[in-house]
């Protein structure tokens, strides 16, 4: 019977896969994976040889109509992203969707999203938040720090370690250099590390440690 089935893959520690999706990503026909470099790691620590096809933001807009039809002929795929939960600030939104415009079953598995225990270990108000991913780049970046400075929920943000400085510094002139902040990095990683305080402080901490590796940031709302 065709199938889409969304995989999460461990953000960091490997033994955060589950047995489920290690039994799926065998079962199936078809892994579609972001890097299939980075994927074939994973899939050589558990044994797994299905066969793999690449899948990313460059050409998932071209494949979609064949992965259709392939499933369609009843095949079943898993998509995989390099760590976490497909669709997550990854690819995987355009083929959900046209399986779900076109009656294709869709099964989404529980697991990996880095920003979930970057809030719960935030210590900020967890009960109501909106995750805002990315920041824009350029354009539109004022409009939209103008908009979340009014925001009352706790925000989450996700972003590349070269423009940490540059989005506190924007937290401190937008939402006030008092709001508290925290920054998770390389969760679940052998140098995992947390560091919360008001957006100044987080600023002058990572002006003076330049950061490495993967980030979420978590930021209070406004009062």
């Amino acid at each position: 019977m065709s199938k889409l089935y969304i995989v999460p893959t461990p953000i960091g520690n490997l033994k955060d896969m589950t047995f489920r999706a290690v039994e799926v990503l065998k079962d199936v026909d078809l892994i579609l994976a972001e890097d299939t470099r980075t994927s074939g790691k994973l899939l050589k620590h558990y044994e797994i040889n299905t066969q793999m096809q690449s899948h990313h933001m460059h050409n998932e807009h071209k494949m979609v109509d064949n992965l259709v039809e392939k499933l369609k002929s009843g095949i079943t795929i898993a998509l995989i992203s390099d760590a976490g939960t497909p669709a997550i600030s990854d690819p995987g939104f355009l083929i959900t969707r046209a399986c779900v415009e076109h009656n294709i079953e869709v099964d989404c598995l529980p697991g990996a999203t880095a920003f979930v225990p970057a809030l719960v270990n935030s210590g900020l108000p967890n009960d109501k938040f909106i995750f805002e991913g990315f920041l824009p780049v350029k354009k539109g970046r004022q409009t939209r720090l103008l908009f979340l400075a009014e925001e009352t929920r706790t925000i989450i943000f996700y972003e590349s370690p070269h423009k940490l400085i540059k989005t506190l510094t924007h937290f401190c002139e937008y939402f006030g250099e008092d709001r508290p902040v925290s920054v998770s990095r390389e969760l679940t990683k052998l140098y995992e590390e947390t560091v919360r305080g008001t957006a100044k402080d987080v600023l002058e901490h990572y002006t003076n440690k330049p950061p490495k590796g993967e980030i979420v940031i978590v930021v209070g709302g406004k009062k």
